[in-house]
This record gives C-alpha cells, structure tokens and sequence, in this order.
C-alpha cells in the first residue's frame, strides 16, 4: 500500500516547527546566524511534507504570526519581542551616553550609619556633593531608618563619619 500523503501542517504546527529550529540555532551558534525570512525555513518543511505553493503560505504565515523581531544584521530573534528588542536598543544607548560599567561589590565591606529618615535624603545630598567624602565609598543605600555603605576602605569611612559626627 502507497504511503498516505501528508497534509500540510496548521499554522500552529509551523510555528512550533520554526520556534524549534530557532531555539536549536541559538544552543549550537549562540545565536540565529541563518534564517533572516519565511522562505529560510522551507527546505526543513519540504523535507517533511509535499512541496507547495500552500506550504509555503503555511510557513509565511506562521512566521508573520510569530511577529519575531530582527537583529541588526537581519536574522530572526526567537527569545524576546520586539518591544523587548526596542527596550534594549533603548536601554544600550543609555548606558553607551552614561559611560556605565559593572563594579562588583564582592570586595566591598558595608557600614551602616543610623540616622532619622526625616533627614535622610539630604544627608545622602550632602555626602555626595562632600570632597572630603567621595572617594571613601562606591554607593550608599537607603534604608528605612539610615544608610548603607558600600566601600573598599572601611576604616578611612569610619574614620571620617566619626569625625563628622563629633567635630563636624
């Protein structure tokens, strides 16, 4: 008996398909270096099923359905929208203009300074406008009732804040 012939797969079938093959891309490249438009996906769904005019409209579909936005050189990306993708654009220039760098905190040590909340954002105001101050900690945190030091000198800190306190 002749083997039956398959149907075309539904849309949801081809997106499922084609959200497969993207994933398995992206483990074995890093990243989607081969299917830029529906038409990339054809040879995997023409092994599958019987090439056609349909199959390719199938596939079209899903792909426009899926709405995956484009990196820059024109590939598919399978794992964030493109509102995702504008965020991040966003977000990128933002850091690019800001000069941002991750400083890890891993060799910080932490003094927490009590202090009433009433006046605890004008102390954070002035500890950040203070020369005598601003190389003594990488951040300073806000917490309920005072803040939080994060530094790499932590007797210099002290030191000062104690002076601060003392003598003004």
């Amino acid at each position: 008996m002749p083997e039956p012939i398959k149907k075309n797969p539904s849309r949801k079938e081809c997106e499922k398909a084609i959200r497969r093959i993207l994933i398995t891309e992206i483990l074995e490249n890093g990243k989607n270096k081969h299917f830029r438009m529906a038409t990339d996906f054809i040879t995997y769904f023409e092994a599958l099923y019987p090439a056609s005019d349909s199959l390719t409209k199938q596939v079209q579909r899903a792909v426009k359905a899926m709405n995956m936005p484009k990196d820059e050189d024109g590939f598919f990306i399978i794992d964030r929208t493109p509102e995702q993708v504008a965020q991040d654009k966003e977000l990128h220039y933002l850091l690019e203009h800001a000069d941002a760098h991750v400083d890890s905190l891993d060799d910080c040590e932490q003094i927490f300074l009590a202090v009433d909340p009433n006046y605890r954002d004008y102390i954070i105001y002035q500890i950040t406008q203070s020369d005598t101050l601003r190389d003594k900690y990488v951040t300073i945190l806000k917490t309920n009732n005072g803040l939080i030091f994060y530094t790499r000198e932590k007797k210099k800190l002290e030191q000062v804040l104690q002076r601060l306190m003392i003598h003004g």
